[in-house]
């Protein structure tokens, strides 16, 4: 388990730094924060065999995505365009923003 809280968010471009889909770009689509797992836009799909639920409906082989944990992506920058780490920073009206690594410039 991770200690603090993710600094991602959902609709934020990641980029994939390890494993079969290694340097694979996509956007958050969903986070499960208990398990530090994210699904990503078209990154670890996997092969789901469905059956027809109801008459009529189509059955076969669909592919989805699959999670990967929060420690094997990176936040793209939406300045410099490169992958970076996330600082956190307290404003003086005490409000936390995301600050990017590389360029220093506020994420949100």
């Amino acid at each position: 388990m991770l200690r603090n809280k993710p600094r991602l968010k959902k609709g934020d471009i990641v980029i994939l730094i390890s494993g079969d889909d290694r340097g694979k770009k996509g956007k958050i689509l969903n986070m499960n924060k208990k398990k530090n797992s994210i699904i990503v836009e078209g990154a670890n799909l996997i092969k789901k065999h469905m059956r027809p639920r109801k008459q009529g409906e189509p059955g076969g082989i669909i592919e989805k995505e699959s999670p990967v944990h929060i420690s094997n992506l990176k936040l793209i920058c939406p300045k410099c365009g490169e992958p970076t780490r996330v600082q956190k920073t307290r404003l003086e009206n005490k409000k936390n923003i995301r600050v990017c690594n590389k360029c220093n410039e506020f994420i949100d």
